[in-house]
């Protein structure tokens, strides 16, 4: 796949701030800017049974590999789509069984790992961004951050050496930096955790405590929202930026303006969705 971009967007480099994506258009509260499929995800152990692996849609009456007997999915499609992926645990799961236990950061990367081999072009979750391109912020880890990233790297050799061929340690340990520094937690219309994902294009904006773009999802796709009215021109108004990930418990002051922050955005979406009911009722016949 070529890079293509996305419509009504560009990527930017800022002297000193560095890289971003911005509007080339406008957008209203509520536009979609775009959707992203993710480059590769996990569900989350504790969810299995109840979703499908590969869609990660919820129902009942989910049909379970029969020979590991632990993934679940909702048709035979669904079971083949996951299967390059459910592979690598697959066998794993049989052998090791109640100590099968990789965590789902290692798990992730095991797959990026194998889609890196198996996918040389450009996916449709790199249409702005390619994953190698991802930060992975080596300078600014610590002690702490390094230990755990060898725990994470003995993991993944442990529980997936007889099914991928990995790359080195250095290698290694940038991959999950990667991943730690710009993975996505996927959840659902309630807010539970569903499982960990890497969206490229996504993980091109930058982050904000007073963000005008939200990432909500659809089964593995994501789907990025704008809450603010954004256009184009100059770099503040136009580019796009999604929740700040908190790394420290933020002050009270903080919390607060969240908490309104919060609100204002929950109205103007119940306004959007009025506004938008009002101007389809004509065609309702």
């Amino acid at each position: 796949m070529k890079n293509e971009g996305i419509e009504g967007t560009e990527r930017f480099l800022s002297p000193g701030k560095g890289r971003g994506l911005r509007a080339t258009k406008h957008f209203k509260v509520g536009d979609l800017v775009f959707a992203c499929p993710a480059y590769a995800y996990v569900l989350t152990v504790n969810e299995r049974g109840g979703h499908c692996e590969c869609c990660f849609t919820r129902r009942e009456g989910l049909s379970k590999c029969g020979k590991c007997k632990q993934a679940y999915y909702c048709n035979v499609e669904c079971q083949r789509g996951d299967w390059p992926m459910h592979k690598l645990e697959c066998s794993a799961m049989c052998t090791y069984g109640e100590n099968w236990c990789p965590s789902e950061t290692v798990r992730l990367v095991a797959r990026i790992i194998l889609k890196q081999k198996c996918q040389t072009e450009r996916t449709p979750s790199e249409r702005v961004l390619t994953l190698r391109e991802l930060e992975a912020h080596l300078d600014k880890l610590d002690n702490e951050k390094n230990e755990m990233n060898d725990t994470d790297i003995a993991a993944l050799h442990h529980f997936y050496s007889r099914h991928l061929d990995f790359p080195d340690n250095a290698a290694l340990t940038e991959l999950f930096a990667q991943v730690n520094c710009n993975g996505f937690t996927i959840e659902d219309e309630e807010l539970s955790h569903l499982g960990s994902a890497v969206f490229p294009d996504v993980a091109l904006m930058n982050h904000s405590c007073s963000p005008n773009v939200i990432v909500t999802y659809k089964g593995t796709v994501a789907e990025v929202r704008a809450v603010q009215d954004i256009s184009p021109g100059e770099e503040d108004n136009a580019k796009m930026e999604i929740r700040q990930k908190l790394s420290t418990p933020p002050e009270e002051e903080e919390i607060k303006q969240m908490v309104m922050y919060a609100r204002n955005v929950i109205e103007e979406f119940r306004r959007a969705k009025h506004y938008k009911n009002i101007l389809h009722w004509p065609f309702l016949f």
